[in-house]
């Protein structure tokens, strides 16, 4: 009996069937797996959350949760779900900007200055000082409104 074929394959834990195909994805399916991934990293920042604690919230490992926002595993729909249950979103949040035919993955430095900012102002647990913070944004971006272009 050494010439066993493998009919039915189970499901992996994390709900996610086990690659059986030796053909490579399309391109274009990497870059919606990519765009997919860096909108959760993206939404976890914004929330504050670290990377530990999402994949805790969606039952999954920490290695697991680094390869879903890398785009280097597929997300099942039902995986998706839960994702965009946990971090407050529409599933459609996930799919916003991507463009038929190109598909922008890498944030410039002011997206991730903002993303920072976002996630070290939710750190901030008093209240005072988060008004304090905010006012003070807002009066230097109306001071630089006021200034005019360079």
């Amino acid at each position: 009996m050494s010439d066993i074929e493998l009919i039915d394959l189970p499901e992996e834990a994390d709900g996610c069937e086990p690659e059986i195909s030796s053909q490579k994805p399309s391109a274009r399916a990497n870059a919606a797996d990519r765009h997919v991934g860096a909108r959760i990293r993206e939404r976890r920042i914004m929330l504050g959350l670290s990377q530990q604690q999402l994949a805790v919230m969606i039952g999954v490992t920490y290695q697991q949760a680094h390869k879903y926002e890398r785009g280097l595993n597929r997300i099942s729909a039902g995986r998706l779900y839960d994702i965009a249950q946990v971090l407050s979103v529409p599933i459609s949040w996930f799919f916003e900007g991507i463009d038929s035919e190109t598909i922008a993955v890498e944030m410039s430095p002011r997206q991730r200055m903002c993303l920072e900012l976002a996630r070290n102002f939710a750190l901030i647990e008093n209240l005072k000082h988060q008004e304090a913070l905010s006012q003070m944004a807002r009066a230097l971006a109306q001071a630089e409104a006021a200034a005019g272009p360079l």
